[in-house]
């Protein structure tokens, strides 16, 4: 039986051994992370069997976050790594983001950091610029809409005053939870965040729209500026 670096290839397990058929009878929670996605590629590339191509991509990547938060282009410049198995990805990203949008528009966003947390960390939680968004809400807390307002560089966004006024005010929104990402790797709001936040807070009080929260997102770990007393907010969270 050949081998790579003493491995089985997995044409070589026994059928009931390989993932697709062992996802089948014990459950996908029996299958190792890389024989999940094994499952998404299909097929691999070359001497590499789909798990081999699956372990190397979670190497390279940093694990299971890591790869599903790659973009098309990135993915696409492994060699070997087609358009199919591209697509395939990257279509897992995009529903796991509106699996979570659907679960936030079910009732009043009242969870703050935790509800939003598993949403923007696919999202921009590994961005490489920064992007500053908006949570839109009506009266009664429920998300009206979700918007990425201004894009800026690896360390800085520059944030109009008008434009998150007039955004606000074009969905008839209530109250708003701003956020951003910090592509440093650290959430820790920077005195720049708190001012413009404050800034942000005395305008949108003069137009009637509560600011509940503002949300700062690295990687998987998200900070609540309301958490953190630098918004007094009616919102529990």
């Amino acid at each position: 039986m050949s081998a790579l670096n003493g491995v089985a290839r997995l044409v070589e397990l026994p059928a009931v051994e390989r993932p697709r058929e062992r996802a089948l009878k014990e459950g996908l929670a029996s299958l190792r992370d890389c024989e999940l996605i094994a499952l998404v590629l299909r097929t691999g590339i070359g001497q590499r069997d789909a798990v081999a191509l699956a372990s190397s991509l979670l190497d390279r990547f940093g694990g299971v976050h890591g790869l599903l938060c790659q973009d098309a282009a990135t993915l696409l410049d492994v060699k070997g790594l087609g358009q199919a198995k591209v697509a395939a990805l990257v279509a897992i990203r995009e529903l796991l983001k509106r699996a979570e949008l659907a679960a936030m528009q079910q009732g009043p966003v009242i969870e703050g950091a935790d509800m939003a947390k598993d949403y923007l960390g696919m999202h921009i939680g590994r961005s490489e610029r920064e992007v500053f968004g908006l949570m839109l809400l009506n009266s009664r807390n429920h998300l009206l809409a979700m918007e990425d307002v201004f894009f800026g560089t690896v360390d800085r966004t520059t944030v109009h005053t008008r434009e998150v006024v007039k955004c606000c005010l074009r969905h008839n929104a209530a109250a708003v939870i701003l956020f951003h990402n910090h592509p440093s790797g650290d959430s820790k709001p920077s005195a720049r965040d708190v001012a413009l936040t404050k800034r942000l807070n005395r305008v949108l009080d003069q137009v009637d729209v509560r600011l509940l929260d503002h949300l700062v997102v690295a990687n998987m770990e998200v900070s609540s500026m309301a958490q953190l007393g630098h918004i007094k907010s009616d919102y529990h969270v």
